[in-house]
């Protein structure tokens, strides 16, 4: 990571306690105490300086992605299923002849109900990194994600059926 020239990065030791105290302290060095009237603050503030690690390259993003993608398929029984309704979805698609415009909103349903699973498991992870022990605000912060998981999922069902319903229904009655 490469480091701003006009400062030199405090030294960390892994385990050792205060390494967090140690690198707010640097940080509020660096970037002094925060001005809440400066709209303009956050743009100064260049967030490799509060990563352990960096991306080398956009190669190496689209694989830390996919890694995530694939850890999601093995380790969550939900983006299975998700997989699986994304693949009837589209083979139904494909067999009904949607338009451009229905296969759109389709398209971009289906990424938004995967987005929010991705998010949600990201919440989840982190707050379960963050606490240790059962905290009542890990309890809401995880039913929160939880809960925009599901409306996606009861959103997506409405709208493929609205799309997919009457042709489905035409093309089974044989119409």
């Amino acid at each position: 990571m490469k480091q701003p020239e006009h400062s030199t990065p405090p030294v960390y030791v892994a385990g050792e306690s205060g390494v967090a105290e140690e690198r707010v302290r640097s940080q509020a060095a660096r970037y002094g105490p925060p001005d809440v009237a400066d709209v303009t603050a956050g743009l100064r503030i260049n967030p490799q300086d509060f990563s352990y690690m960096v991306s080398p390259s956009r190669w190496a993003s689209f694989k830390f992605a996919l890694s995530g993608w694939l850890h999601m398929l093995r380790y969550q029984r939900n983006t299975r299923i998700q997989a699986a309704a994304s693949v009837l979805v589209v083979l139904a698609g494909l067999w009904l002849g949607l338009t451009p415009l229905e296969w759109a909103i389709l398209v971009l349903t289906i990424t938004l109900e995967w987005m929010a699973e991705f998010i949600n498991a990201a919440i989840e992870a982190a707050v379960n990194l963050a606490s240790a022990e059962m905290h009542p605000m890990a309890k809401v912060s995880k039913d929160v994600a939880a809960a925009a998981v599901l409306l996606g999922a009861v959103s997506a069902a409405i709208i493929g059926v609205l799309i997919l319903g009457p042709r489905l229904l035409a093309r089974l009655a044989g119409g």
